[in-house]
């Protein structure tokens, strides 16, 4: 509830956010009528346009012919006028010593279309998924984003394989060019030669120097675990006598709980209705000022339904805290635990030290609601405002377009790339070379889990999924992936699981409007973010994080794409967070070593 303004104050709510109206009365911890105000969340970023895929786990070998005696026939010829040539590519240490089970990557712009992995033909137009905020339906907005495929010219490719036991691995099929071959094996640095194929059969060398990147396939322990209460306690729930239900249904809950004996449920089954809890403050008196919190939240209605913290102070002023959007697929997401960002604050900021109460406020558009919250922690500020710029599936738009303007303001970027479309050589999606590229440029290069609905695979499916994705990042030499974003933002408790076994972080809940996080106290696999396809929303974004010392996520494609801010309006935003003071682009790396420090 927003309360009435008075002759000292007038509220001002920040833009997007609607009052919410008034309580409908009070009630003791035993149940309560159900309040009869609508939803006033947007269901926002739905995510819309995707394409069926199958989970091609074994795609890294898919026509790429390799000669089991992995030797070269000089006095063999090869058909140059039909199969093309063939380039045979030894992988060797500085000593000379030939290594075994190297991955070996073949770019170009000349690859022979025959020959291209199987993955090239499920180029389908998941790039468009158009997740502007209220897009309930399918949007097939894919003009000019089709990839090509079948009969038509591709022009790009990659063909990946392993060597063999005397660390040579052979190419065929090979058109006259110039082309790029990486080498990638576990405990040496990744290299890289270029070669030209001019009218016969190549063999190149690439030496691989000791040393290599930390990343491993498997998590070294589950960071839900290990970091699923940080910060102080503030309220456990296990004593309710100081909150009371003012709108819809609540109840103790003793056979589901996040920490201790027992949670609150809060529930209606009325179409749009809110449910509200609220505890009074003014006795204990705490002083919450400089703090950010978090609350640990599970719900089997995770679609269309929003979380509040929203405190009071004695004269009336309010802040509130609010997670937009939880997931839009999954029946049960589990327990998990959120550190809402600042949606609405009055003109006259609340007093932080001297509160009336604290309400728990959720919001639905459903027929009906279930939520149970427990454990509210309070945390610690960090000493500024943050900004990540996310960039999902590896664009080429973003390579072509945006990557010049990020090298231009000296900011990074993290981008969520698919494994299948790089081995493919997807036209529209950056090369492997490409994101190497970028990642010394300062880019974070990070998972997207496939682009597959991971909620509806079966756990082996999913496992072997995940697993294979997460091989595909270590043999990229993608130092820091270990980080993933949900696809079709689809996850539930089972993809939570399994994912903790392979990623220490990711997410996310995305959201059209304002939808940040306090840096401290978030989920490590539930993070918010913003789809950034509206220049006002995103430096209102930023203006957030500046002011109350957040996180804000913002969620970009292609500028071709109706998600996302145009070219311009993208050069713009850059400049307005270079010159919007206490505010720093970061990448998901910098907020997980914050995170975890200061757990």
């Amino acid at each position: 509830m927003v309360p009435e303004s008075t002759t000292r104050r007038r509220m001002l709510a920040l833009s997007g956010v609607a009052a919410v109206s008034g309580i409908a009365g009070c009630s003791a911890f035993s149940g309560g009528d159900e309040g009869e105000n609508p939803n006033e969340t947007d269901n926002e970023g739905n995510d819309t346009n995707e394409t069926s895929e199958t989970d091609d786990t074994n795609e890294t070998d898919a026509g790429n012919e390799t000669e089991e005696d992995n030797s070269t026939d000089e006095g063999n010829e090869s058909d140059d006028t039909e199969g093309g040539y063939s380039l045979s590519v030894t992988v060797e240490t500085g000593d000379g010593d030939p290594i075994e089970g190297a991955t070996v990557w073949l770019e170009g712009d000349q690859l022979a279309d025959g020959d291209a992995p199987e993955e090239a033909g499920d180029a389908g137009n998941e790039t468009t998924a158009n997740e502007t905020r209220n897009e309930t339906g399918a949007n097939e907005t894919g003009s000019g984003n089709e990839t090509a495929s079948g009969g038509d010219t591709d022009t790009s490719g990659e063909y990946e394989s392993e060597t063999g036991g005397d660390g040579t691995v052979e190419f065929t099929g090979i058109a006259d060019g110039e082309y790029t071959v990486l080498a990638s094996a576990e405990e040496y640095a990744d290299n890289q030669e270029t070669i030209e194929i001019d009218g016969d059969d190549a063999e190149t060398t690439v030496p691989l120097e000791e040393g290599g990147s930390d990343l491993a396939v498997e998590t070294e322990y589950n960071s839900r675990e290990e970091y699923a209460q940080p910060g102080d306690s503030f309220d456990d729930f296990e004593d309710l006598s100081a909150w009371s239900i003012t709108e819809g249904n609540a109840e103790e809950d003793t056979d589901v709980s996040f920490t201790g004996s027992q949670s609150v449920r809060m529930y209606t089954e009325e179409e749009g209705a809110n449910m509200v809890i609220e505890r009074a403050l003014e006795s204990d008196n705490p002083d919450l000022t400089d703090l950010d919190f978090s609350m640990a939240v599970r719900t089997t209605t995770p679609n269309n339904i929003a979380v509040e913290l929203r405190f009071v102070d004695v004269y009336g002023s309010a802040r509130t805290y609010q997670l937009r959007s939880i997931t839009y697929r999954g029946d049960d997401p589990g327990w998990f635990r959120i550190s809402p960002g600042v949606v609405a604050e009055d003109e006259y900021p609340p007093e932080m030290d001297f509160l009336s109460t604290l309400e728990v406020r959720v919001h639905h558009t459903g027929e009906e609601a279930e939520v149970w919250v427990d454990d509210i922690r309070t945390h610690d500020q960090p000493d500024s405002g943050y900004v990540i710029l996310s960039w999902d599936d590896g664009t080429r738009g973003f390579y072509d377009e945006a990557s010049p303007l990020h090298d231009e303001y000296g900011v990074n970027a993290a981008q969520s790339v698919v494994r299948q479309w790089i081995i493919g050589g997807r036209e529209d999606v950056m090369t492997r070379g490409e994101l190497l590229e970028r990642q010394e440029a300062g880019d974070q290069i990070v998972g997207h889990g496939s682009h597959l609905r991971l909620g509806e695979m079966n756990p082996d499916e999913l496992r072997d999924t995940i697993e294979t994705d997460k091989q595909f990042k270590v043999n990229s030499g993608f130092e820091n992936a270990n980080f993933l974003t949900f696809p079709h933002n689809d996850f539930d408790a089972t993809v939570l699981d399994i994912v903790s076994d392979y990623y220490y972080a990711g997410g996310f809940n995305q959201s059209g409007n304002t939808n940040l996080t306090g840096v401290y106290g978030f989920d490590p696999l539930v993070l918010p973010r913003t789809i950034g396809y509206d220049l006002a929303t995103c430096k209102e974004c930023v203006d957030i994080a500046a002011k109350y010392n957040q996180c804000t996520i913002l969620n970009f494609h292609d500028f071709d794409l109706d998600n996302t801010i145009n070219g311009g309006e993208y050069e713009e935003f850059l400049q307005y967070i270079t010159n919007t003071d206490n505010v720093e682009v970061i990448t998901f790396d910098d907020l997980w070593q914050m995170r975890t420090e200061n757990h």
